[in-house]
């Protein structure tokens, strides 16, 4: 994927219901992953219809998540990226809304299903890679007692560490590294 300066949005109503969706969410996730790409060359490697991704394309366009690039040379064919590196979903800004909050429910069980593959599929091939990426490599949880507001200084703080990263230089050896977390109070097994 081509280097271009770290951008991200805190995602609005708009945006979530239309990321709600399979192919768009898939696509937007592609062109994040992979970079740019006219409709084409994404059906080919999600093994849907031109038809279908230019449509889901224009849908996420008309929401300001993916943009066109002008690309010389490249004659009629247009070519997408995406308009933002990462985004942020603030459960809270939705709390009104049944609609987003379906569309929150939906997203964020895509979300669980793709990084739960992403996880499997590095399981599945992390003995092939060097081994100081397998030693690299890690899964991490971490159970704390905080309060609403400390979340939120532990989010900012995370972002503030994830944003130093991400402005760092590539180099050789350099792969792209996924890395998640969430920030949620643990389901309560007994009503309180």
């Amino acid at each position: 994927m081509e280097e271009r300066d770290w951008i991200g949005v805190r995602i609005n109503p708009a945006q979530l219901k239309t990321m709600a969706h399979p192919l768009r969410s898939r696509l937007l996730a592609a062109l994040r992953t992979d970079g740019a790409a006219t409709a084409t060359k994404l059906a080919e490697r999600l093994g849907t219809n031109t038809g279908a991704t230019s449509y889901h394309l224009r849908q996420l366009a008309e929401v300001g998540l993916v943009v066109e690039e002008d690309r010389p040379g490249s004659g009629k064919q247009r070519w997408w990226r995406a308009a933002q590196n990462w985004h942020s979903i603030i459960a809270g800004d939705f709390a009104d809304d049944p609609d987003s909050q379906a569309a929150l429910d939906w997203l964020e069980e895509f979300y669980r299903s793709e990084h739960g593959r992403w996880a499997a599929q590095w399981r599945a091939e992390s003995r092939e890679w060097p081994a100081e990426w397998q030693a690299a490599a890690t899964t991490n949880d971490y159970l704390l007692t905080l309060t609403p507001d400390q979340v939120r200084a532990l989010t900012a703080e995370v972002d503030a560490v994830m944003e130093r990263y991400r402005t760092m230089p590539v180099t050789d050896g350099s792969e792209r590294v996924l890395v998640m977390y969430e920030n949620h109070p643990v389901p309560r097994r007994t009503p309180r």
